[in-house]
């Protein structure tokens, strides 16, 4: 079951807000009967009327993105900056992206109009690993990827471990190359890790998603995700599996 402005917003009626004033303003039917509860849930066999015209639900998509750098993990942009959606005007579906990636990093996103699965990626009890690839200043040290492996303190609180691994480095330079595997999705999370071990992130790519990766795919091109795909992603949140 799902709140009633929810589907309305999906099947592309009218922006939640707008579906909210709609169904306060007496416009909205469901089964017949004129509703004016926000609060009020409906399931996939409900008939439901917006200003006496019934509205058809959009049928669930699923989408994996390589997001580039510079675009902002949202439908809007208060700035006009690029959106990920931009890159998505083909759908007709309004689909919106599963978590987000910072303006500044690069790689995997998901994108879907499936509000039960985004919220089930990412809600804090699910543990989903997620892999970057990072490019920091200086030399990073066995003692650090330990620190790492085992917690990192950040001002909100301390990281649940994480996998990390050196892929190469240059003392030229005064930069290594790594690899980092979390589970959780606090903001900016592996850029503040790193930072906190001493080696300011310079670039951050999202390489792996669970068990999608980006092969075969440029930044700022995408594919649909296959049933398969989409069932394995649910299993892999609901069992808590780390791979």
């Amino acid at each position: 079951m799902e709140r009633l402005q929810k589907v309305i917003a999906h099947a592309g009626v009218a922006s939640r807000r707008k579906a909210e004033e709609l169904i306060a303003g007496g416009k909205v039917k469901v089964n017949g009967k004129t509703v004016t509860e926000l609060g009020i849930k409906v399931t996939p066999s409900d008939k439901i009327e917006v200003e006496g015209v019934k509205i058809e639900r959009e049928n669930k998509v699923y989408y994996l993105f390589y997001k580039p750098t510079g675009v902002i993990s949202a439908v809007s942009d208060d700035k006009n900056r690029k959106v990920v959606t931009d890159y998505f005007e083909y759908v007709q579906e309004r689909i919106y992206p599963v978590g987000r990636l910072d303006y500044d990093t690069s790689g995997l996103l998901l994108l879907t109009n499936d509000g039960e699965f985004a919220n089930l990626l990412t809600h804090p009890k699910y543990e989903v690993p997620k892999t970057y690839i990072a490019r920091v200043k200086g030399l990073v040290k066995r003692e650090t990827l330990k620190k790492l492996e085992k917690g990192i303190k950040l001002e909100d609180g301390m990281t649940a471990p994480a996998r990390a691994k050196v892929i190469s480095a240059d003392k030229q330079k005064d930069k290594t190359i790594i690899e980092i595997t979390i589970h959780e999705g606090r903001n900016r999370q592996v850029r503040r890790m790193l930072e906190a071990a001493g080696h300011p992130v310079q670039k951050l790519k999202r390489e792996r998603y669970g068990f999608l990766h980006l092969s075969g795919l440029n930044a700022g091109e995408s594919r649909e995700l296959s049933p398969h795909e989409v069932k394995q992603l649910r299993a892999l949140a609901e069992n808590g599996q780390n791979n």
